[in-house]
């Protein structure tokens, strides 16, 4: 079974920004995203994440809450701040620990929701991509 969202027309790939500094874990999803055919951008901080976002409007942003130049709150934020003008549709922060660590930022952050890296998958994604924003 795929992970694309139900309705999701074959023909167009999806997009996806992972925002995150370690290679591997970029690397990584990936490969877990083109597998069920998404099309992967990438930036490695969150300057390079706002550019990304403003340069191919992803559908949905993976955004580490840690990063080497800003926070994943402040980028989301930044992120919601641009929406009007056409941003980003989704915003999916992740980290290696768990949500109820960050519950007051991630409240504040604009971010539509929360994922341990742990538990991401193309299922988890196509659950996101599939909400009512």
């Amino acid at each position: 079974m795929s992970g694309r969202p139900a309705g999701a027309r074959a023909e167009v790939a999806l997009t996806v920004l992972v925002v995150d500094d370690h290679d591997g874990f970029r690397a990584r999803t990936r490969r877990l995203l083109e597998r069920d055919r998404y099309r992967v951008v990438e930036a490695a901080d969150g300057v390079g994440a706002i550019a990304q976002a403003a340069a191919e409007r992803p559908d949905l942003v993976l955004l580490d809450v840690h990063l080497p130049d800003m926070t994943g709150f402040e980028v989301a934020a930044a992120l919601r701040r641009s929406a009007g003008s056409g941003g980003t549709a989704r915003i999916l922060l992740i980290s290696t620990h768990p949500a109820h660590d960050y519950a007051e930022q991630i409240a504040g952050s604009g971010a539509d929701g929360f994922i341990d890296k742990a538990d991401l998958s193309a299922s988890a994604i196509a659950a996101m991509l599939a909400a009512t924003p």
